[in-house]
């Protein structure tokens, strides 16, 4: 059985990251991690084994819309302008 394939979306206005796993052809919602211990929490409580060895392996782990391990929001310059 092949990995599955798990999604730390874009941070929320509040700094949260949604968390998805891809497995058996759907997407399940993990949570929202305010940080990488939470995101272990999540993948431990999925059933994935040692999940602190995996976060920095793109085979199995997306990281969308922010740098890996990145939780807070960055306002883009346009905004800061404003």
């Amino acid at each position: 059985m092949a990995a599955p394939s798990i999604t730390i979306h874009a941070p929320t206005p509040s700094g949260a990251r949604p968390v998805t796993v891809h497995v058996n052809s759907r997407d399940e919602r993990l949570g929202l991690a305010h940080s990488d211990h939470d995101l272990i929490v999540f993948l431990a409580d999925a059933g994935l084994a040692d999940p602190e060895r995996i976060l920095d392996h793109a085979a199995v782990v997306q990281w969308q819309g922010a740098e890996a391990h990145r939780y807070e929001v960055i306002a883009s310059r346009s905004s800061k302008a404003r």
